[in-house]
């Protein structure tokens, strides 16, 4: 038996979860003010105050940390990798620390893992990072030569969910084809083949979310970012966090969009169905490169539990392959299970590298 601490670390908060084997024993969220916070002059610097608040719940608890048999946290935005485990290293953590792609929450994944396993004495993992890119070179081309279309997506709970898809069909996820469409506060979708995610739509290419405007026309965003009436940070805010739902009806919560469709309102109505009518198209854009041959469309995400979008969806694509809904995030879960198959020697941990 294989007990799993998963640490996912989040903007103001950190997820914690032990599972033994499959078996989730407990999970928590450990909330952190911004008070607590704003004492750190970067997202690296917090990573022993967090460190720290999780060993203390596990003491508080009375979980002893050395019947664990590893340590998991979330990939950060590392250099391209591979999809699956890695094992943390201390490349890993200087480029965690020291110099990160990008300054986000999940780069403290990996190094609060790797601070608890250390006192332990077994093996820290990183797994199916943000920063997973498996494109092929023909799906990188954006029309602007200076411009490379990048892999950032929600690779973790996409590659977890096309994972069980294909244990479901009784198929080897290497001999599967999957579009999985990951709906949350940003939407994404990918398509996967021979084990790979070869092609996706990120959340600022295709459908508009809860929170994020999506596709937008070139032209007319190219004339209000030169209009003089915005900064590139109101015009970044109208992309992400103010666009999508939140722009058009004033709520991110789908909860209260299905209250006002309920209650008559016919400007939510059609908003919400249009979102439902991109997601379909998002689907139908990455069908094509699989030329249509699929095993099963994935559906999931916190908008999956909405039966009224998940309708409007599969109204327009089932005509295309078996849809299948798979609602929630289920990252502590795709964490702690993609670890576990290392465990068991059904996988192989990449060596981080640069």
């Amino acid at each position: 038996m294989y007990k799993i601490l998963a640490i996912n670390p989040g903007s103001t908060s950190t997820k914690i979860s032990i599972y033994e084997d499959e078996k989730e024993i407990f999970e928590e969220t450990l909330r952190h003010s911004d008070d607590e916070l704003e004492k750190f002059n970067k997202v690296a610097d917090q990573y022993a105050f967090r460190k720290d608040q999780v060993i203390a719940f596990l003491e508080k608890n009375q979980f002893d940390i050395h019947e664990l048999a590893a340590v998991v946290g979330r990939g950060g935005v590392l250099p391209p990798v591979k999809s699956g485990a890695y094992e943390v290293n201390e490349l890993m953590l200087d480029v965690l620390q020291n110099r990160p792609k990008v300054e986000h929450a999940s780069n403290l994944g990996g190094m609060i893992a790797y601070e608890i396993a250390k006192l332990v004495g077994v093996k820290a993992y990183i797994y199916d990072s943000v920063a997973v890119d498996e494109m092929e070179p023909i799906a990188k081309i954006s029309g602007i030569p200076e411009i490379e279309r990048e892999s950032l997506l929600h690779a973790l709970n996409m590659r977890a969910c096309a994972i069980k898809m294909a244990q479901k069909l009784n198929k080897p996820y290497e001999e599967c084809s999957f579009v999985v469409a990951h709906l949350g506060g940003g939407i994404t979708l990918s398509v996967h083949k021979e084990g790979k995610m070869i092609d996706l739509v990120s959340d600022d290419e295709g459908p508009f979310s809860p929170e994020r405007s999506g596709r937008v026309p070139c032209r007319p965003l190219a004339n209000m970012c030169f209009s003089g009436k915005y900064t590139k940070q109101d015009i970044t805010k109208k992309m992400r966090g103010n666009g999508g739902l939140k722009a058009y009806l004033n709520t991110v919560d789908a909860r209260d969009v299905e209250k006002k469709i309920h209650d008559g309102d016919e400007t939510a109505k059609l908003i919400y169905e249009g979102m439902a009518y991109q997601i379909a198209k998002g689907i139908g854009e990455l069908a094509t490169v699989v030329k249509g041959q699929m095993d099963a469309i994935i559906l999931t995400g916190g908008l999956a539990y909405s039966k009224m979008l998940m309708d409007w969806v599969q109204e327009r694509v089932a005509w295309m392959s078996p849809v299948e809904i798979m609602p929630g995030e289920n990252e502590m879960e795709a964490l702690t299970f993609g670890v576990l198959r290392v465990l068991r020697d059904e996988e192989k941990a990449h060596e981080f590298t640069e």
